[in-house]
């Protein structure tokens, strides 16, 4: 196992080097079809790889090629798409106050936490799901 995640690092930081966009990077690592899904196809293999000082590298490179983009011309190589999430009026404020205290916007603050393993227990379950899995 730990042999595998360095093959997951190593082709991570053949990528990194080569000082793509940060979508590029994302989409080649990260992505549905990236290495890491490749390697760690279910949900608990993904988990547990979300766990280990490889996968958090990763995530500073991701990071770090962020950073870049800004000096990058055309920015992204790859269409950007549009969500509306409907969030309380504090909530917004809080992600405001955050974005202008960290001196960035709330679009890069907002895919900066998207871009964040979040704990599964702490996701909360649509109302159906829940039902279903009571039952």
């Amino acid at each position: 196992m730990n042999e595998q995640r360095q093959d997951v690092f190593r082709v991570a930081d053949e990528i990194f080097r080569q000082r793509p966009s940060w979508v590029t990077f994302f989409r080649e690592v990260l992505g549905v079809d990236g290495i890491v899904r490749q390697f760690y196809s279910t949900p608990e293999t993904l988990t547990e790889f979300e766990q280990t000082p490889e996968y958090q590298k990763i995530q500073q490179m991701l990071a770090k090629l962020r950073e870049n983009d800004a000096d990058l011309p055309g920015g992204p190589r790859e269409p950007t798409r549009v969500i509306t999430v409907r969030l309380p009026k504090s909530l917004h404020e809080s992600l405001r106050v955050e974005a202008h205290d960290r001196h960035t916007s709330m679009n890069k603050l907002c895919i900066s936490k998207l871009l964040q393993v979040v704990d599964e227990d702490l996701v909360p379950a649509e109302a159906a799901a829940a039902e279903e899995l009571s039952t």
